[in-house]
């Protein structure tokens, strides 16, 4: 394992602080997932792993139901956070891409303790017959359909999990509304939950409303992100922040993301985009002077 500084600060510095003088019993963790599988990440700085090995999500969904958390959806979320609801022991579990080990290996697990999840589909790799996305197998509609029939709900994660910052305003539309239009077609009900793909670009405003724009006027009524945190009253119902979890998340670094140790790391990454979107800027402006 390489050398985590959020792990560090996050059980030696920011819980110790959280303990002695925060509070945000309004904040719901909203823990974000992709592929539930032993997949080599070794290469990968453990912050930005991925895959959470079976035998780690077993555990982690045993501390969920062991610490009586109850599990609820983003718009239950929402809902919560407009009517200033109680949040305490909430949490909603995301996975995104929809990999086939969602139906192998974690709807069991979460069957086991009851619980439910939402999983955010790219709906080019989701076909009648099995297709593949970064080298992994995809759900079929069938299985989404079996899924949804056991209390699984089912958002958009566009149609070919693209970069949007980097797309037209045409090809933006249409990959948040035609991934909408093909799971409700595949459904039978509507989507209201939307899944921003990559990093999500913060610091761009105006991009923000433009998707926020795009999200409304396709019908959605909320969203999650990449940006790290535990959402609450003040966060932007379309860009909810998540806790990312991985094999890497040990059981005391698991239980203190839960209770908001984690979200000091938002400030420091909003600080990482920022300066990487004024440098693209600067670069930019240098090319066009010379």
């Amino acid at each position: 394992m390489g050398l985590r500084i959020d792990r560090l600060a996050t059980l030696y510095v920011a819980d110790p602080l959280r303990r002695l003088r925060f509070n945000s019993k309004g904040s719901i963790p909203i823990l974000m997932y992709h592929s539930i599988a032993d997949d080599d990440e070794t290469k990968v700085h453990p912050y930005y792993r991925t895959a959470t090995a079976a035998m780690v999500f077993a555990s982690q969904m045993e501390n969920l139901h062991q610490s009586g958390f109850s599990v609820i959806d983003p718009a239950e979320a929402v809902r919560r956070f407009r009517e200033h609801g109680t949040a305490k022991k909430s949490v909603v579990i995301t996975f995104d891409d929809g990999f086939r080990n969602f139906y192998t290996t974690a709807f069991p697990i979460l069957n086991r303790y009851g619980f439910t999840a939402t999983v955010y589909l790219a709906t080019a790799y989701i076909g009648q017959m099995r297709l593949s996305f970064k080298g992994k197998e995809c759900l079929t509609w069938n299985e989404v359909r079996e899924l949804s029939k056991h209390g699984i709900s089912f958002g958009s994660h566009t149609v070919t999990h693209p970069q949007l910052h980097d797309c037209n305003a045409s090809a933006l539309k249409k990959e948040v509304a035609d991934s909408k239009r093909t799971i409700e077609e595949q459904l039978g009900y509507a989507v209201h939950s939307f899944a921003y793909p990559y990093a999500f670009p913060e610091t761009d405003t105006s991009f923000k409303e433009r998707l926020r724009d795009e999200l409304r006027n396709a019908g959605y009524e909320n969203g999650v992100c990449t940006t790290v945190g535990r959402p609450g009253p003040r966060s932007d119902p379309f860009f909810l922040e998540r806790l990312p979890v991985n094999s890497d998340d040990d059981a005391r670094l698991f239980r203190a993301k839960l209770a908001g140790s984690y979200d000091w790391m938002s400030q420091p990454q909003y600080l990482v985009k920022l300066a990487k979107t004024r440098m693209a800027s600067f670069g930019q402006r240098v090319r066009h002077e010379t």
